[in-house]
């Protein structure tokens, strides 16, 4: 299982109840959700004899998410049934026989993964509340036990600790449910042992390091509002010592400790101290120095790296993602690895999804912009690569569209790196165009992979244009603190211009453009119709922001120590000047300036988008009898995960943009 770093997700889209019903448990205001009735006849709208339905697209893959147990004997996956719930089974590579793990009942599965050769450990929440809780089951399916029974509190993966089996480190905000503090949990009994006191609610320690023997040698600590200050001990006997303090939004953050035993003190740091980008760097705790740089690329923000422990820790390569994902190989090991694969599966993209504690057998997950995902299985040893699963065979790369890597010049100059999907078969005529902002707005970005969104809607006909604005993580420093104090405004201009670049190319239909998105995307969607109502012909918001008043407010109890971060990064409502722009950038408060179709969809136990920013949004457009329709489902939250939601959801929006679009 990976490792979770407490941090700010902000915005990001990670029991169906009657929509008339106005039972006064239901959240928000059922009054003003559409009828089932309202919801069905906006789907009828789209007409026409295609060759994949919503289903093909959302349906869940009848088998995923396999992975390999440490020794290798088994492989784990999930397997959906009828009602489309996927359960979680274990085959045994030698005998073949295969066992039901798990159930998965109406709180879903949000993660499982292999504790060691006999347990699998795994998350849920209450109907997509976040409040994550950790879960232990044997491999035969018994001994099935909640190791975190605490009400109202979150659970986050932290750290394996692979020489002693039983146990592993989580950090919970139980003490505090502001803050998070690390303990060790035997996956067995669910006993607990508290391993750092984290009670400065002000200064919270936000990140801990853990070497791989479980002690606790380094935690990054906030302190005064916005600095982070680094500490560290060589040994669990001595104190704690600052290393370096830099300001939140400088990068200065491990990846791991050096295990070679030829650097005592030092650790692998991704930092921004020297460059725009991020850089990889061996650095010197005690000397507070930096050993060695490692690997930098000025464009792109390496994001990732992978290490031999079989091999005494020796790299195997670092990662990150440009227009493309790339891999810059380091030990000879890994070259002959790479070149295998990229020899193996030209033009598509490879992750290593499992490997064995041994190093001897690997999952690979292989992808494209057209594929939409293979399983298979390397041997190192024979050097022999075997399709174990292909997700959705039914999808035929053939006849999928093309997601294109572009790049244009903002107004005021600034490099703008996003993807266009192009339906196929588009000669000597013009589409309509789909803008999909992401979520976050800082820090996550699109990438170039198999989106069944895009793809379902290049088969109706729509080009997509998938824009990483300003703020969006992987392009350095410079262009992520470029969106500061920017939502509503300069962000919203960089979407303007990729339509006006999408424009230039010469297939689109200028007289029709929708911007549809979630969660920040929604809150795009929205001030897109607000800041220029002549640009779009209509917008869908999906979990979107309304109102930046209210949504401080209401974001989640540990997300309280960091609301002077998002003031710096978003507005700040105690200084006079940006109350002023909050209130001209927040869509709910300028509904009146909305005058294009809108759809507004809605999970009702949405922690980070309150119901009440839909329900604000859609009663104040009521109130001007503008008619919007609203779906809301109540065993969700931010954004959708049961099946059937999304599927019903999809064919509504399908409907809508047919009805508007077409």
């Amino acid at each position: 299982m990976k490792k979770v770093i407490i941090g700010l997700g902000l915005l990001c889209v990670f029991q169906v109840g009657n929509a008339q019903e106005t039972t006064k448990e239901l959240p928000g205001k059922p009054a003003l959700v559409s009828s089932e009735e309202t919801l069905a006849k906006l789907a009828a709208a789209e007409k026409g004899d295609y060759k994949y339905t919503v289903e093909d697209y959302f349906k869940k893959p009848a088998q995923s998410e396999f992975q390999l147990s440490p020794n290798g004997n088994y492989l784990s996956y999930r397997q959906r049934d009828t009602n489309g719930k996927r359960h979680v089974f274990i085959k045994d590579i030698n005998t073949k026989k295969t066992t039901l793990v798990l159930k998965e009942t109406e709180d879903l599965i949000r993660y499982y993964g292999w504790a060691n050769n006999n347990r699998l450990l795994y998350i849920k929440d209450n109907a997509g509340d976040e409040n994550h809780h950790l879960y232990a089951v044997d491999i035969n399916g018994e001994n099935d036990k909640e190791l975190t029974p605490f009400k109202g509190v979150k659970v986050l993966f932290q750290n394996e600790l692979p020489d002693q089996e039983d146990y592993v480190i989580i950090l919970m905000n139980k003490t505090n449910p502001q803050i998070f503090e690390p303990f060790k949990i035997n996956i067995k009994t669910g006993a607990l042992e508290k391993l750092f006191e984290n009670t400065d609610m002000f200064n919270p320690v936000d990140e801990y390091y853990f070497d791989k023997n479980g002690d606790l040698k380094a935690y990054s600590r906030k302190e005064q509002v916005t600095e982070k200050v680094l500490y560290y001990r060589s040994s669990k006997d001595e104190a704690f010592e600052k290393v370096i303090q830099t300001n939140w939004n400088q990068n200065f953050y491990m990846l791991d400790f050096d295990h070679t035993g030829k650097y005592p003190n030092g650790a692998y740091m991704i930092s921004t101290l020297e460059t725009d980008t991020n850089e990889v760097v061996l650095y010197d705790l005690k000397e507070k120095k930096v050993i060695k740089k490692m690997f930098h690329n000025a464009t792109f923000d390496v994001s990732s790296w992978r290490y031999s422990k079989k091999r005494n820790y020796e790299i195997d390569f670092f990662y990150y993602n440009g227009e493309k994902q790339v891999y810059v190989p380091v030990s000879e090991t890994y070259k002959k690895m790479h070149q295998r694969f990229t020899l193996e599966f030209p033009d598509k993209e490879y992750q290593i999804t499992s490997v064995t504690k041994n190093e001897d057998k690997y999952l690979l997950y292989i992808t494209s912009d057209k594929l939409y995902g293979t399983y298979y299985f390397y041997d190192q040893q024979k050097d022999t690569i075997e399709e174990l699963f292909n997700l959705m065979p039914q999808l035929k790369p053939v006849e999928m569209a093309e997601m294109r890597p572009i790049k244009f010049k903002s107004r005021d100059g600034l490099d703008i790196y996003g993807y266009l999907t192009i339906p196929k078969e588009i000669e000597n005529k013009k589409v309509p165009l789909i803008i999909n902002p992401h979520g976050g707005p800082y820090g996550p970005r699109d990438l170039w992979r198999f989106n069944p969104e895009t793809q379902l809607f290049a088969s109706r006909g729509y080009a997509t244009l998938q824009i990483n604005y300003r703020g969006s993580g992987g392009y350095g420093k410079k262009f992520f603190t470029a969106g500061f104090k920017q939502i509503g405004r300069k962000m919203l201009d960089d979407l303007e211009d990729g339509v006006a670049y999408a424009k230039s190319l010469g297939f689109i239909d200028e007289t029709k453009v929708a911007i549809y998105g979630g969660s920040y995307g929604g809150w795009a969607a929205l001030g897109g119709l607000v800041k220029t109502p002549d640009l779009y012909t209509c917008a869908v918001d999906y979990v979107g922001v309304s109102n930046l008043f209210t949504v401080f407010k209401s974001f989640p109890v540990y997300w309280k120590p960091y609301l002077k971060q998002m003031y710096e990064m978003m507005y700040d409502p105690e200084n006079p000047e940006e109350v002023e722009i909050m209130k001209a950038i927040s869509p709910a408060l300028n509904a009146d300036k909305i005058t294009k179709p809108l759809f507004v969809v809605q999970g009702s136990n949405d922690p980070r988008v309150n119901i009440d920013e839909s329900d604000q949004i859609v009663e104040n457009l009521r109130k001007r009898n503008f008619d919007v329709p609203y779906m809301v489902k109540y065993n969700e939250g931010h954004g959708f995960s049961h099946e059937e939601n999304q599927i019903h959801f999809y064919k509504t929006m399908m409907g809508f943009f047919a009805q508007n679009l077409k």
